[in-house]
Protein backbone atom coordinates (compact mmCIF):
# COMPACT_ATOMS: atom_id res chain seq x y z
CA UNK A 1 0.00 0.00 0.00
CA UNK A 2 1.20 3.50 -0.90
CA UNK A 3 0.69 6.19 1.76
CA UNK A 4 0.27 9.82 0.69
CA UNK A 5 -0.25 12.37 3.47
CA UNK A 6 -1.53 9.65 5.82
CA UNK A 7 -4.04 8.33 3.26
CA UNK A 8 -3.45 4.74 2.21
CA UNK A 9 -3.81 3.84 -1.45
CA UNK A 10 -4.12 0.20 -2.44
CA UNK A 11 -1.40 -0.84 -4.88
CA UNK A 12 -3.96 -1.89 -7.49
CA UNK A 13 -5.25 1.68 -7.94
CA UNK A 14 -2.18 3.18 -9.70
CA UNK A 15 -1.83 0.05 -11.85
CA UNK A 16 -5.44 -0.21 -13.06
CA UNK A 17 -6.63 1.00 -16.45
CA UNK A 18 -10.28 1.99 -16.38
CA UNK A 19 -12.82 4.15 -18.22
CA UNK A 20 -16.59 3.81 -17.80
CA UNK A 21 -18.47 2.40 -20.77
CA UNK A 22 -22.09 3.29 -20.01
CA UNK A 23 -23.52 1.83 -23.19
CA UNK A 24 -22.28 -1.59 -22.06
CA UNK A 25 -22.60 -1.49 -18.28
CA UNK A 26 -25.91 0.46 -18.35
CA UNK A 27 -24.96 2.34 -15.16
CA UNK A 28 -24.71 -0.85 -13.13
CA UNK A 29 -22.99 0.91 -10.21
CA UNK A 30 -26.30 2.74 -9.55
CA UNK A 31 -28.37 -0.46 -9.54
CA UNK A 32 -26.26 -3.06 -7.75
CA UNK A 33 -28.20 -5.69 -5.75
CA UNK A 34 -27.81 -5.94 -2.02
CA UNK A 35 -30.31 -3.56 -0.48
CA UNK A 36 -27.82 -0.85 0.49
CA UNK A 37 -27.58 2.36 -1.50
CA UNK A 38 -24.63 4.68 -1.91
CA UNK A 39 -22.62 5.48 1.24
CA UNK A 40 -23.26 9.03 2.43
CA UNK A 41 -21.34 11.42 4.63
CA UNK A 42 -23.65 12.91 7.23
CA UNK A 43 -23.01 16.37 5.77
CA UNK A 44 -24.28 15.17 2.40
CA UNK A 45 -27.80 14.60 3.72
CA UNK A 46 -28.24 18.37 3.92
CA UNK A 47 -26.97 18.72 0.35
CA UNK A 48 -29.58 16.19 -0.78
CA UNK A 49 -32.33 18.13 0.99
CA UNK A 50 -31.25 21.34 -0.74
CA UNK A 51 -31.01 19.70 -4.17
CA UNK A 52 -34.21 17.68 -4.02
CA UNK A 53 -36.60 20.38 -5.37
CA UNK A 54 -34.46 20.53 -8.54
CA UNK A 55 -34.08 16.77 -9.05
CA UNK A 56 -37.51 15.40 -8.20
CA UNK A 57 -38.78 16.00 -11.75
CA UNK A 58 -36.25 13.42 -12.96
CA UNK A 59 -37.56 10.68 -10.63
CA UNK A 60 -40.34 8.19 -11.26
CA UNK A 61 -43.46 8.07 -9.09
CA UNK A 62 -42.23 4.84 -7.55
CA UNK A 63 -38.93 6.41 -6.53
CA UNK A 64 -40.68 9.50 -5.16
CA UNK A 65 -43.02 7.31 -3.11
CA UNK A 66 -40.13 5.37 -1.58
CA UNK A 67 -38.32 8.60 -0.71
CA UNK A 68 -41.48 9.97 0.90
CA UNK A 69 -41.72 6.82 3.02
CA UNK A 70 -38.06 6.40 3.95
CA UNK A 71 -36.61 9.90 3.84
CA UNK A 72 -33.48 10.88 1.96
CA UNK A 73 -31.05 8.64 3.88
CA UNK A 74 -31.09 5.41 5.85
CA UNK A 75 -28.96 4.77 8.93
CA UNK A 76 -26.70 1.74 8.86
CA UNK A 77 -24.26 0.49 11.46
CA UNK A 78 -21.35 2.60 10.24
CA UNK A 79 -23.08 5.66 8.76
CA UNK A 80 -25.74 6.49 6.19
CA UNK A 81 -26.74 5.25 2.74
CA UNK A 82 -29.24 6.31 0.10
CA UNK A 83 -32.53 4.36 0.04
CA UNK A 84 -32.94 1.54 -2.50
CA UNK A 85 -35.73 0.45 -4.81
CA UNK A 86 -36.47 -3.32 -4.72
CA UNK A 87 -33.11 -3.90 -2.99
CA UNK A 88 -31.27 -2.70 -6.09
CA UNK A 89 -31.47 0.75 -7.66
CA UNK A 90 -30.59 3.86 -5.70
CA UNK A 91 -33.76 5.86 -5.10
CA UNK A 92 -32.13 8.87 -6.80
CA UNK A 93 -31.56 7.05 -10.09
CA UNK A 94 -33.06 8.40 -13.30
CA UNK A 95 -33.05 6.57 -16.62
CA UNK A 96 -31.81 7.62 -20.03
CA UNK A 97 -33.34 4.84 -22.11
CA UNK A 98 -32.00 1.69 -20.45
CA UNK A 99 -29.02 3.43 -18.83
CA UNK A 100 -29.23 4.27 -15.11
CA UNK A 101 -27.88 7.72 -14.26
CA UNK A 102 -27.70 9.96 -11.21
CA UNK A 103 -30.46 12.57 -10.96
CA UNK A 104 -28.15 14.86 -8.96
CA UNK A 105 -25.50 14.73 -11.67
CA UNK A 106 -28.10 15.37 -14.35
CA UNK A 107 -29.30 18.50 -12.55
CA UNK A 108 -25.70 19.57 -11.93
CA UNK A 109 -24.74 19.22 -15.58
CA UNK A 110 -27.88 21.15 -16.53
CA UNK A 111 -26.77 24.02 -14.27
CA UNK A 112 -29.67 23.54 -11.85
CA UNK A 113 -27.66 22.75 -8.70
CA UNK A 114 -24.09 23.32 -7.50
CA UNK A 115 -23.56 19.95 -5.78
CA UNK A 116 -22.72 17.12 -8.17
CA UNK A 117 -23.53 13.93 -6.22
CA UNK A 118 -22.33 11.95 -3.17
CA UNK A 119 -18.57 11.63 -3.13
CA UNK A 120 -18.79 7.84 -2.84
CA UNK A 121 -20.60 7.74 -6.20
CA UNK A 122 -18.21 10.22 -7.81
CA UNK A 123 -15.19 8.16 -6.74
CA UNK A 124 -16.52 4.74 -7.77
CA UNK A 125 -14.94 2.21 -8.41
CA UNK A 126 -12.63 3.54 -5.71
CA UNK A 127 -14.04 2.96 -2.24
CA UNK A 128 -13.00 4.88 0.87
CA UNK A 129 -12.54 2.98 4.11
CA UNK A 130 -12.72 5.27 7.12
CA UNK A 131 -11.38 3.69 10.29
CA UNK A 132 -8.42 4.81 12.37
CA UNK A 133 -7.10 6.19 9.12
CA UNK A 134 -8.41 6.69 5.59
CA UNK A 135 -7.56 4.12 2.94
CA UNK A 136 -8.63 3.75 -0.68
CA UNK A 137 -9.29 0.48 -2.46
CA UNK A 138 -10.42 -0.54 -5.93
CA UNK A 139 -13.74 -2.39 -5.88
CA UNK A 140 -13.80 -4.93 -8.67
CA UNK A 141 -17.25 -5.99 -9.84
CA UNK A 142 -18.18 -8.04 -12.89
CA UNK A 143 -20.34 -5.23 -14.27
CA UNK A 144 -17.25 -3.04 -14.65
CA UNK A 145 -15.48 -5.47 -16.98
CA UNK A 146 -16.33 -3.25 -20.01
CA UNK A 147 -14.66 -0.32 -18.24
CA UNK A 148 -11.50 -2.33 -17.65
CA UNK A 149 -11.43 -3.39 -21.29
CA UNK A 150 -11.95 0.16 -22.51
CA UNK A 151 -9.29 1.52 -20.17
CA UNK A 152 -6.81 -1.06 -21.44
CA UNK A 153 -7.78 -0.51 -25.06
CA UNK A 154 -7.49 3.29 -24.86
CA UNK A 155 -4.65 3.33 -22.29
CA UNK A 156 -6.61 5.36 -19.73
CA UNK A 157 -5.43 4.99 -16.15
CA UNK A 158 -7.89 4.87 -13.26
CA UNK A 159 -6.14 7.73 -11.45
CA UNK A 160 -6.35 10.30 -14.29
CA UNK A 161 -9.86 9.05 -15.12
CA UNK A 162 -10.93 9.94 -11.57
CA UNK A 163 -9.00 13.21 -11.37
CA UNK A 164 -12.05 15.35 -10.62
CA UNK A 165 -13.51 13.28 -7.75
CA UNK A 166 -10.08 12.52 -6.25
CA UNK A 167 -9.26 16.23 -6.27
CA UNK A 168 -12.69 17.04 -4.85
CA UNK A 169 -12.19 14.56 -2.03
CA UNK A 170 -8.53 15.07 -1.13
CA UNK A 171 -7.31 18.26 -2.79
CA UNK A 172 -5.25 19.08 -5.87
CA UNK A 173 -1.85 18.74 -4.18
CA UNK A 174 -2.70 15.28 -2.88
CA UNK A 175 -3.95 14.25 -6.33
CA UNK A 176 -0.75 15.44 -8.00
CA UNK A 177 1.30 13.35 -5.56
CA UNK A 178 -0.81 10.30 -6.37
CA UNK A 179 -0.46 10.96 -10.09
CA UNK A 180 3.33 11.24 -9.76
CA UNK A 181 3.50 7.87 -8.03
CA UNK A 182 1.29 6.40 -10.74
CA UNK A 183 3.47 7.74 -13.56
CA UNK A 184 6.63 6.57 -11.83
CA UNK A 185 5.21 3.09 -11.55
CA UNK A 186 3.62 2.79 -14.97
CA UNK A 187 5.14 5.29 -17.38
CA UNK A 188 2.97 7.89 -19.10
CA UNK A 189 -0.76 7.35 -19.33
CA UNK A 190 -3.54 9.18 -21.12
CA UNK A 191 -4.96 11.90 -18.91
CA UNK A 192 -8.59 11.41 -19.95
CA UNK A 193 -10.90 12.38 -17.09
CA UNK A 194 -14.23 10.84 -16.10
CA UNK A 195 -16.20 13.78 -17.53
CA UNK A 196 -14.42 13.57 -20.89
CA UNK A 197 -14.80 9.81 -21.11
CA UNK A 198 -18.46 9.86 -20.16
CA UNK A 199 -19.27 12.03 -23.16
CA UNK A 200 -18.21 9.29 -25.56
Amino acid sequence: MTVIDEIGVDESIPHTQFACDLQRCKGACCTMPGGLGAPLLESEIQEIEKAFPAIQKYLSEKHLTVLEETGFAEKVYDGFVTPCIDNRACAFVTYDGDVAKCSFEKAYLNGEIQWRKPISCHLFPIRVDRGRWISLRFESIAECEPALKRGSREQIGLVPFLKEPLTRAFGSQWYEELLKSTIRGNGSRKSTTRSEASER
